[in-house]
């Protein structure tokens, strides 16, 4: 099975790490192409990866199997409508916008295959986490086309519903900054504790990459883990149990929640 032509409209960062993440796995330059109103953008993507850029959408999408909607959700509705004419029958549409509905995007492109993800951004660094959902019109083959454009940068996992969508937005699409907070915090308490913040800021960061990477290769879940470096009246125990008095948990749901309601919200507006 031949690799499928890929387009992509929008050209920014999110684009650029799934077109790199491509060309790393082995896909043609000759299979990509992508679109931005920004020259520059053009130029650096091109220079980049080697493939063909345009500032028409619809010169990208000419040819492709997939055209991957990568612009900003405010511009979506726009993008759609002006691309609509030049979209072929059964041509499947990937969007990565956040926020942006199926119920819209058939609105704007018509009854087209869709395949509408979060994914986020440690795609940049090939570390992504990425929800999909596809439309009853993507068929199997677009599918597993859809997880190798967003396998190439990372876990992708597919949903039951689309409302799921909004959960891994709270989950993994907010998630990083959640985790950036938390090394912040930690950098700053270790400075506090009379550590440089510059040794704080590395013992933070280094604690925090053996962390992931220990929980990413056990065999076991994050509260056994837990369990087993907090040792009964220890260090360990007792930031435990600060964290723990402090409500902690409820905190994260609270967090999470918000997240999640917050991309509701961002659809319906989005919508119009």
């Amino acid at each position: 099975m031949s690799t499928p032509r890929i387009a992509f409209i929008g050209a920014g960062n999110m684009a650029a790490s799934l077109i790199g993440g491509l060309r790393a796995e082995g896909v043609e330059a000759s299979r990509l192409t992508a679109s931005d109103p920004g020259q520059d953008t053009r130029e650096r993507i091109a220079a980049a990866y080697g493939i063909a850029t345009f500032e028409d959408n619809a010169a990208a999408a000419n040819n492709a199997d997939i055209v991957v909607l990568a612009v900003k959700p405010q511009a979506m509705k726009a993008v759609c409508e002006a691309l609509r004419p030049a979209l072929r029958p059964g041509q499947l549409v990937v969007s990565i916008a956040a926020g942006i509905t199926c119920a819209s995007l058939h609105a704007w492109l018509g009854e087209c295959p869709i395949v509408r993800c979060m994914p986020n951004t440690p795609a940049l660094v090939r570390e992504g986490a990425s929800g999909l959902y596809a439309t009853a019109q993507v068929s199997e083959e677009q599918k597993r086309d859809a997880q190798q454009l967003l396998g190439a940068v990372g876990l992708a996992l597919w949903l039951e519903s689309e409302q799921q969508l909004d959960a891994v937005t709270a989950v993994s699409g907010s998630g990083p900054a959640d985790f950036f907070l938390l090394i912040e915090a930690m950098t700053q308490a270790g400075e506090a504790l009379g550590l440089p913040r510059e040794t704080a800021a590395r013992l933070t960061l280094q604690t925090a990459v053996g962390a992931a990477r220990m929980a990413a290769d056990s065999d076991v879940d994050a509260a056994e883990l837990r369990r087993r470096v907090t040792s009964p009246a220890g260090t360990t125990e007792a930031a435990i149990k600060a964290f723990q008095a402090g409500g902690f948990e409820a905190l994260v749901e609270q967090a999470l929640g918000a997240a999640a309601h917050r991309s509701k919200e961002l659809a319906e507006q989005l919508a119009h």
